[in-house]
């Protein structure tokens, strides 16, 4: 029987709301000390993160880090349905309202070419061991990234693996997996 990308974005969704504050605690620090260990990031002078939203794991630590690092850390802005750009950030004051409630770099944010960056932190409802993504259905990251030459990276918290997922031609896999098991 074959799920579909939006019977198990529901599933995920279900399986998120089941976990304590204490258990998200518990993965985000592992989920963030296992990134800040990677050679990959450790390496990379100029990094695209995201800010982890919601149930998302919370990723403002990855960015202080990289800030306390010198390196060059931009997020995600919106542009248009599907689109989003780069920008660069030395503060999360810089950070605006944006579409979905997520926050963005501000306008005065400079814009950063795609193909600049060394790492680019990638966000998912579920990934696969093999490096399937499911996004969370707006495909921003999948028109995004074939545009980047960097090493892609995920955090994924246990309830988010899955053996394999459907994909489509258009889905992007990532490079490394970073879970919170072992």
């Amino acid at each position: 029987m074959t799920t579909s990308k939006s019977e198990l974005r529901g599933l995920v969704r279900a399986r998120e709301k089941g976990l304590t504050p204490q258990e998200r605690e518990v993965s985000d620090r592992i989920l963030t000390n296992r990134f800040l260990a990677l050679p990959e990031y450790r390496a990379a002078r100029r990094v695209f993160l995201y800010l982890g939203v919601r149930s998302e794991p919370d990723t403002r630590p990855i960015f202080e880090d990289a800030l306390r690092a010198g390196k060059r850390v931009a997020l995600p802005k919106i542009t248009g349905p599907g689109t989003m750009e780069a920008r660069e950030l030395r503060y999360l004051s810089e950070l605006v309202p944006g579409p979905f409630g997520i926050p963005e770099p501000g306008e005065t944010c400079p814009k950063v070419p795609p193909e600049t960056f060394d790492l680019i932190l990638v966000p998912g409802a579920a990934f696969s061991p093999n490096g399937a993504r499911l996004g969370r259905g707006g495909g921003y990251y999948d028109r995004y990234l074939p545009q980047t030459r960097g090493k892609t990276v995920a955090l994924a918290r246990r309830i988010q693996l899955f053996n394999s997922l459907p994909t489509e031609e258009h889905d992007i896999p990532i490079d490394f997996l970073i879970t919170d098991e072992e």
